[in-house]
């Protein structure tokens, strides 16, 4: 687990802004970044004060529920960390398919020049993916603690250099237990929308216009793969420390 770490970091490092994105830079208006932060954030309202019902229309939520449950039963019987493939493969076949969905969604915006209306879609299909992926590893998503989780996933998945580095050891922490959430789901969103708002800005830009907005549109496949594979090594890291504490609460001294 360590290893599949260090590498999706070393993989996450920063590159160089592309040409394309230096020459583009010019022609996006001061304002369209306030645009696409204030869209990320009322998209991520909509999203979790709404929309979580119509986004578990696009899945079995008690079947994989039961599943989950299934697979831990045979863990336990094998008591084996091998047996965890079964959890990684059910997140792994989610995550592929909402893969599809995100880039034909982003093209088939982009093909209209439609860049700024495709954010709820794009949010809808990676919050699919990453609540699929919590349900194969047994976690739920609905309480407000968990939805902040997930937003410190996303924007965690986004940063790069030392911010990733920093982001990551945070959320370790957090995971084993040796910190809290220190910020409410307000300011996190805020901070998410912006870490989006900011990584896909030349990109959503280009997206809104005509034709060549397939281009940006298939960015939308790329940062759903990224963030979702990210948040697969956060939620596996998750059930391992269920796993272990199970273990040692099953454990009995001798007298």
């Amino acid at each position: 687990m360590l290893n599949t770490e260090t590498a999706y970091i070393s993989r996450s490092l920063k590159k160089e802004r592309g040409l394309w994105q230096n020459k583009i830079a010019k022609y996006v208006p001061d304002k369209f970044e306030h645009t696409l932060k204030e869209g990320f954030y009322r998209a991520f309202q909509l999203i979790f004060d709404k929309g979580t019902g119509v986004i578990e229309k696009t899945y079995d939520k008690e079947k994989k529920e039961q599943d989950y449950k299934i697979q831990e039963f045979a863990a336990e019987l094998k008591n084996s960390r091998k047996s965890v493939k079964a959890f990684q493969k059910s997140a792994a076949r989610s995550q592929a398919v909402n893969g599809v969905l995100s880039a034909a969604e982003g093209i088939g915006m982009g093909i209209f020049g439609m860049g700024i209306p495709d954010i709820p879609l794009f949010l809808g299909l990676l919050l699919k993916s990453i609540y699929e992926i919590a349900l194969s590893y047994g976690f739920s998503y609905d309480s407000e603690e968990e939805q902040i989780f997930i937003l410190k996933l996303i924007e965690t998945a986004l940063f790069d250099n030392e911010r990733l580095e920093e982001g990551n050891t945070q959320l370790n922490r957090i995971i084993d237990g040796n910190e809290q959430l220190s910020v409410d789901r307000e300011e996190q969103m805020r901070r998410t929308a912006d870490a989006l708002a900011n990584e896909m800005l030349y990109l959503k830009f280009v997206q809104g216009l005509p034709v060549v907005g397939i281009l940006g549109g298939a960015s939308d496949l790329v940062y759903q793969r990224k963030i979702s594979e990210y948040a697969q090594l956060k939620y596996k890291r998750r059930f391992f420390c269920k796993m272990k504490k199970t273990e040692e609460s099953h454990f009995t001294y001798p007298g």
